[in-house]
């Protein structure tokens, strides 16, 4: 569901969740606290968007099983995983973001998504 989908429908993902849960209230000064809260609301929006994000790299790959599996083409492709590895890593580097974090990322990703690709091989056969 994207953001514009949970608003159309008023579904809200997030009605159950507290911003604040901490527990941490009481030990620290009121100010550090709501400055840790405001911090925490930017991850929590970053936290949103990478899920949003990352169902819809995922609609995409099971578009391209899809494909892969209609024309009898294998769920992995090791030369592209190692193409986007080395692409990923740039990117890290680029970003100061460990490399070795965003390859694990990937190679995690990628093994989801060779998952679902044998699934909808399996669902076919």
């Amino acid at each position: 569901m994207t953001a514009d989908h949970a608003g159309e429908t008023g579904q809200n993902p997030d009605a159950d969740y507290d911003p604040h849960a901490s527990s941490l209230q009481g030990t620290a000064d009121p100010e550090v606290l709501e400055e840790l809260y405001a911090i925490r609301g930017s991850i929590d929006n970053f936290d949103a968007t990478l899920v949003y994000l990352l169902a819809e790299r995922f609609k995409c790959t099971q578009r391209v099983g899809r494909l892969k599996a209609g024309h009898n083409l294998p769920p992995s492709d090791p030369g592209r995983e190692a193409a986007q590895i080395q692409r990923l890593r740039r990117l890290a580097e680029d970003a100061d973001l460990d490399p070795a974090f965003a390859e694990k990322f990937l190679n995690f990703i990628v093994s989801e998504v060779i998952q679902h690709h044998r699934a909808i091989v399996a669902d076919r056969g």
